[in-house]
């Protein structure tokens, strides 16, 4: 019986042209691998997402048996009982990967960034994935992004945030109105949630935009990711 920790979450990266002085981490949908939601990006921007300073960590999820898919192995952050807003969240699979993201994000902290220069977030589940871990875990850092994502209508993370009196990380999240998977009103819906519990907030709404990423929508993500982790000036000693 192996009780070692579970070894380190494999990724893709993208490293900064210049100084690293912060990190993005963005996690992909079910089914998916880090490798594939980086090139997904690439294919929708002629080329990598890339930053002058910032460095681009796509982990992958270890694949695990998923129950909407009847139990078959796939690459998901978490296991749901179904793919609703409407049931119990399966917290033990969400905790257990909420620890294995937070060596990640200590990874990152002992490369000397700091946790206010860390952004986390990602599409459809990944999105889900960064709520849970910014709003629960670690309330300190610079933000969190959700592409097509929501949360259930009794989230713990609505729990944890009813008793919090901390500022917490901005919400950027991104929804099409035709995505028929996971539809517009639960992303809406989480969005009025995590605001009346006092999450600053904003929703763009894509009009005709089904369950994907479109160009228009990452160009505002780059924008708000700089935005959120702006170019050090050089620090004089």
């Amino acid at each position: 019986l192996d009780m070692a920790a579970p070894t380190a979450l494999q990724r893709s990266v993208v490293l900064p042209a210049g100084r690293h002085t912060a990190s993005l981490i963005f996690l992909h949908g079910s089914g998916d691998t880090g490798q594939g939601a980086r090139a997904w990006i690439k294919q929708i921007l002629n080329q990598d997402m890339a930053f002058q300073h910032i460095k681009v960590i796509y982990p992958t999820a270890p694949a695990r048996p998923y129950t909407p898919m009847k139990g078959a192995l796939s690459t998901v952050w978490f296991d749901r009982y179904k793919i609703s807003n409407d049931c119990a969240e399966h917290i033990e699979s969400i905790d257990s990967m909420c620890r294995r993201l937070t060596d990640l994000i200590n990874d990152e902290i002992k490369n000397d960034i700091a946790k206010n220069r860390i952004l986390i977030g990602g599409f459809s589940m990944g999105g889900g994935m960064a709520m849970h871990l910014a709003y629960r875990f670690h309330q300190d850092l610079a933000g969190v992004f959700a592409l097509s994502s929501f949360l259930n209508k009794d989230s713990a993370v609505y729990q944890a945030l009813k008793k919090n009196e901390s500022v917490l990380p901005e919400l950027f999240q991104c929804h099409g109105t035709a995505d028929e998977l996971v539809l517009y009103s639960w992303g809406e819906e989480t969005n009025k949630m995590l605001k009346s519990v006092g999450v600053p907030t904003s929703l763009h709404t894509f009009p005709n935009l089904n369950h994907e990423l479109s160009r228009t929508e990452i160009e505002k993500l780059k924008t708000w990711i700089v935005k959120k982790l702006p170019v050090e000036a050089t620090k004089t000693n």
